[in-house]
């Protein structure tokens, strides 16, 4: 597995103590309400990861049968610890060649997946064969670093750390897939020729000290393969730095900051 997409070792728990709570969670509500205002009756999650979407769908939903799939095996289990309901059936499967026959499903939805997908129209293409006719894909990104205001904090502290090679994780993988058309395009391409629309929703993040906040994008997410490809020594250098660094821009105690996606919703 490629390191930008290796959720392993110590990565799951702490994603889903901190990272979940400081960037996902109101994301996850909004997509939820999304999904339930569709009444699907059956109901596909793609790159689940630790289920920070499929708890409130749940929610949401309260007869629904979710299949919820990752292809990261960690983080399935993870999920199945923090999501513990016989209403979910957890599947390790690949976004790009889903275990499903075709028109199997009414909805499915992706929170902060596709970003990570080698070949997006592939993985759109997969989504749009195994929903029915009129069914609803809602997915959505994260729009640029610049718009989200601790990822940019903590991208620029990291490039003072390792002047000569920053690590470019953060503004290549999760806030690299944000152009509207090139998005609308390859939706298209994958065979969406239904409606397809966007929003842009900016929330706020907060946590109570800028060292959450650093931990968790550094030793919690797939920056962390970034920051020990260049020295895994100075791994605590960086989340220092990064610490710093917010606590120097949003104060000491807890913090908030600006963020801000681009959902899409499209009709199959």
């Amino acid at each position: 597995m490629h390191q930008d997409s290796s959720f392993s070792g110590s990565i799951p728990e702490i994603y889903e103590r901190t990272m979940v709570p400081l960037l996902f969670t109101p994301y996850a509500i909004d997509m939820a309400r999304r999904v339930a205002q569709r009444r699907p009756q059956r109901l596909l999650e793609v790159a689940a990861g630790t289920g920070a979407v499929t708890r409130h769908v749940l929610q949401a939903l309260p007869d629904i049968h979710i299949v919820a799939t990752d292809l990261n095996e960690a983080m399935l289990a993870q999920a199945r610890k923090s999501v513990d309901s016989p209403r979910v059936e957890w599947r390790q499967a690949d976004a790009q060649q889903l275990p499903f026959p075709d028109a199997s499903f009414d909805a499915a939805f992706c929170q902060f997946g596709v970003m990570f997908f080698p070949d997006k129209v592939l993985a759109f293409s997969e989504a749009r064969r195994v929903l029915k006719p009129g069914g609803l894909y809602c997915f959505n990104v994260w729009d640029g670093i610049s718009h989200n205001d601790f990822s940019a904090t903590i991208n620029h502290a990291l490039a003072k750390v390792f002047h000569d090679d920053p690590p470019r994780f953060l503004p290549r993988v999760p806030f690299g897939y944000h152009d509207v058309d090139v998005i609308r395009d390859e939706l298209a391409r994958a065979g969406f020729t239904g409606a397809v629309t966007h929003k842009v929703v900016a929330a706020t993040s907060r946590a109570d000290s800028a060292r959450t906040v650093a931990t968790a994008l550094c030793q919690g997410s797939p920056l962390r393969a970034d920051i020990e490809a260049r020295d895994a020594a100075r791994l605590q250098e960086a989340t220092d730095a990064a610490a710093a660094a917010l606590a120097e821009k949003f104060g000491n105690g807890a913090i908030e900051g600006k963020m801000q996606a681009i959902v899409f919703t499209c009709e199959a």
